[in-house]
């Protein structure tokens, strides 16, 4: 997976519950789980707006890319 979401890291820094968070957000707690575990194929921008604004964060704080790739070895 090149996406990872980071959505359980802010909620522990917050000590904020899955589904407080789904309500403040207006989404299921199913779908947080679906986020938080990597099967999320998409998410609108309203939705991670909403999450950013519940979380008081930024979308990089959300979500990082992690290259697929292993790092090649300097050949120098």
């Amino acid at each position: 997976m090149a996406i990872v979401v980071r959505i359980d890291v802010e909620l522990a820094r917050r000590k904020m519950s899955v589904g407080d968070f789904a309500q403040r957000v207006g989404i299921s707690p199913a779908n947080v789980a679906v986020l938080k575990n990597g099967r999320a194929k998409a998410v609108r921008l309203s939705t991670l707006e909403a999450m950013c604004e519940v979380l008081d964060c930024q979308p990089g704080d959300l979500l990082e890319w992690v290259s697929d790739t292993p790092p090649q070895a300097d050949p120098g």
